[in-house]
């Protein structure tokens, strides 16, 4: 076959080997059914309900057996999330068909990564993706892209409409936790945004949009607008997460989990490709503060009892040892890797 000069990467009949991983990290069950036991949960309803709304409730249990649920009714403007998303997509269409890994430097306070991004072993992702920090929003917008034109405007109405939403979301998970009002007010900040274009691909059965992970952040706040591909492990396997329109879904980071002394689970999650539909979406991340010491929150354990273990269960009134040991969170992210090759940038703010 001639190779087209003018195609995109990703505009082949074929996977090449670049792209395909091995099999045990290969997707299988590819058509199976969105899950529908993962909460959707509306925050417009504030039925009482054992002492408290029925919104915290319910994210309450989502967090225990699941780590993930979805939100609706959640306030953000429809047009804002439209717009977001749309600029998004102009950004995305604006790269140049042959692009190196890195398509503009760093100290520019952003990174976008083409299909070369490495995943395992040399393997490549079935993506395109593009990141930059978000905190402090007016230092941070002017080292955003400033074309598209529009760009630095739409995103940064989004961040403050995820920022409103973020600490909403926190202070349901203080009230459920029986941690104090505002636990999360000075030690929370929606640090970054990681965006990801997923085109279509051949055979969605050898490649990976991304690998199975945990996030490590207090919770990640993610837009998919109406396409699929986003999956979650439940009870061993790995399922579907629907795609509900003007939804959010909010998945909790393995450092509430350490705050909630592993009474909230922090889920593995990964995305697959189509052969048919475009993926899009917008991962804002919520993280402790970089010097923020991480640990279990003090009236979730039990200090009494020295041993560590983990249960089976945990209730939330039910106090067991502290299961981690505190470290600050900044070093955590370093020590652990915790983004990949673009770790140390994003630490340092890109700057």
């Amino acid at each position: 076959m001639k190779e087209d000069k003018g195609a995109r990467w990703f505009e082949l009949e074929c996977v090449p080997k670049e792209y395909i991983f091995p099999t045990e990290y290969r997707p299988q069950n590819l058509e199976s059914p969105v899950c529908d036991s993962i909460p959707v949960i509306s925050l417009a309803n504030s039925k009482a309900e054992n002492g408290h709304s029925q919104p915290v409730e319910e994210i309450l249990k989502a967090s225990q057996e699941l780590g993930f649920f979805q939100v609706i009714n959640h306030g953000i403007p429809e047009k804002t999330v439209t717009d977001a998303m749309n600029v998004l997509k102009e950004f995305f269409d604006m790269q140049v068909k042959d692009t190196t890994t890195e398509t503009v430097p760093r100290k520019k306070g952003y990174i976008y990564t083409n299909s070369t991004d490495f995943a395992k072993d040399g393997v490549h992702l079935w993506r395109e993706n593009f990141k930059h920090p978000c905190h402090p929003l007016e230092e941070c917008i002017h080292l955003w892209p400033d074309t598209p034109t529009r760009y630095q405007e739409v995103i940064a109405a989004y961040i403050v409409e995820i920022q409103k939403l973020s600490t909403r979301i926190l202070e349901m998970i203080c009230e459920g936790l029986g941690l104090e009002q505002g636990y999360f007010k000075d030690t929370s900040e929606v640090q970054f945004l990681s965006s990801n274009f997923y085109p279509p691909c051949p055979d969605p059965s050898l490649t990976l949009g991304i690998l199975p992970h945990v996030d490590p952040s207090l919770i990640t706040i993610l837009y998919q607008g109406g396409s699929t591909g986003l999956q979650v492990i439940k009870d061993g396997q790995w399922v579907n997460v629907g795609a509900i329109p003007n939804a959010f879904v909010v998945n909790i980071g393995n450092q509430l989990e350490i705050i909630s002394n592993w009474k909230f689970k922090s889920a593995k999650h990964r995305v697959v490709t189509s052969t048919h539909e475009t993926r899009r979406s917008i991962a804002t991340f919520v993280n402790p503060s970089p010097n923020c010491i991480i640990e279990p929150a003090k009236n979730l354990v039990n200090e009494l009892e020295p041993t560590l273990y983990k249960a089976s269960q945990n209730l939330v009134n039910e106090l067991e040892p502290a299961l981690y040991k505190p470290s600050q969170y900044k070093e955590y992210v370093l020590h652990s890797n915790a983004f990949g090759d673009d770790t140390a940038a994003i630490q340092n703010g890109l700057r």
